[in-house]
């Protein structure tokens, strides 16, 4: 199979950016139903390289951002993965409710690490239709320099104020439209949106503009290639396999600098992919956007990312035609109140085929998108976080 460009390899700009010309192209978030409503406009670049852009509701912010995949999925590795973003928007929001919640009740966050660990299974055959993605219960531990004898339950209870609790407690049925060389076609077996298809992006990311102005430097950097290793699980593009059992494990550490942006760094260990820094930051209360893609948008995107990745693969495995393919996702988070743990609706997508391929390859690629991508499986499990805290006293 003739190897895919390298997109993102050859384009001078940044890797993730906010965008200028917001109002020029549209770009609105879906309208509120009390909470912080998002939407994702994702298009597939070539090979597994893909491309977002990102607007929150609540600020009106919009940042751009790349993924990619490594060695196991034949990826070119120019960008961090899906989970990789999502794993960055989940420790974030933990850090953003256990600052916030820490701080009323007068404990001193400095020094705070927080590091997430999130694990995800594969298992069945593609050409059986029997491969379905999976989610296991992630692991946060909070390290402090010190802190009082019952941080866990302060740690806890704002773990719950993240709209993270609602999107792992609650069996979410995520919903789909579907677009067949511009025609808007019955879904197969999963959901469908209940309301109108939102119009088809087109060329809408060929024509994002950089803005200029306050950004962290440095939003995304890689700080470790990855190892590539044949033969073995996680290894060169072993996630390309037609029939699956494994288990994915990836690992994100997040502490909040002086100037008050989060730095997480994370890596993925299994399959082996390189080790990546993210920064995040959320909006100062004014109504401006962050300095950094703030907690919702990273995951947003990796919901939306981790999704297209499916199709890429599907297609991949199956030797179908899949000439492009985008989607129009909308999120809706309900951040926690005392009393009222965080909540997330289920996820709605717009999905935008052109392929040679017939009606029936549509559905059925749709099917095992959701079917097995990680983080839909995320959606609609009912998980438990498992949360540890190390309190290390200053000698």
């Amino acid at each position: 199979m003739t190897q895919a460009p390298d997109v993102l390899g050859s384009d001078p700009r940044p890797a993730f950016f906010p965008v200028a010309n917001v109002d020029e192209l549209g770009l609105t978030a879906p309208e509120s139903r009390g909470g912080v409503a998002v939407r994702t406009w994702v298009r597939a670049l070539a090979g597994m390289q893909k491309e977002a852009v990102v607007v929150n509701g609540a600020t009106g912010s919009a940042w751009r951002l790349v993924s990619d995949e490594g060695p196991y999925l034949a990826g070119y590795d120019r960008a961090p993965c899906p989970l990789c973003h999502f794993i960055t928007g989940m420790v974030s929001s933990y850090a953003n409710e256990i600052t916030s919640l820490a701080g009323t009740r007068g404990i001193d966050t400095h020094g705070m690490e927080l590091i997430l660990e999130n694990r995800y299974t594969m298992e069945g055959s593609a050409l059986a239709g029997t491969m379905t993605g999976g989610a296991l219960d992630p692991r946060l531990t909070v390290r402090l320099p010190d802190g009082p004898a019952d941080l866990r339950a302060t740690v806890t209870e704002a773990a719950e104020l993240s709209p993270v609790h609602g999107l792992l407690t609650t069996v979410l049925g995520s919903v789909f439209t579907l677009h067949h060389n511009g025609v808007t076609t019955q879904v197969g077996r999963v959901g469908a949106v209940d309301g109108p298809a939102l119009p088809d992006p087109g060329d809408l990311l060929d024509r994002i503009v950089p803005a200029q102005g306050s950004v962290a430097d440095g939003l995304m950097v890689r700080l470790r290639d990855a190892v590539l290793v044949e033969g073995r699980p996680g290894g060169v593009n072993t996630s390309l396999q037609e029939s699956q059992s494994r288990t994915l494990h990836v690992r994100a550490g997040c502490v909040v600098r002086e100037d008050g942006v989060k730095a997480i760094v994370e890596d993925l260990i299994s399959p082996i992919g390189s080790q990546f820094r993210f920064l995040s930051d959320e909006a100062d209360g004014s109504g401006a956007p962050g300095r950094a893609p703030d907690a919702l948008t990273y995951m947003s995107a990796g919901i939306g990312f981790c999704f297209m990745t499916q199709f890429g693969r599907y297609a991949r495995i199956t030797k179908k035609h899949l000439e492009e393919y985008r989607i129009v996702q909308d999120t809706h988070f309900y951040p926690g109140r005392a009393g009222r743990p965080g909540r997330m609706d289920p996820v709605e997508t717009h999905v935008y085929l052109v392929t040679s391929e017939d009606i029936d390859f549509a559905q059925r690629i749709l099917d095992m998108g959701e079917q097995t991508c990680f983080l839909h499986a995320t959606c609609r499990s009912r998980l438990a976080l498992d949360v540890v805290v190390e309190s290390l006293l200053v000698s």
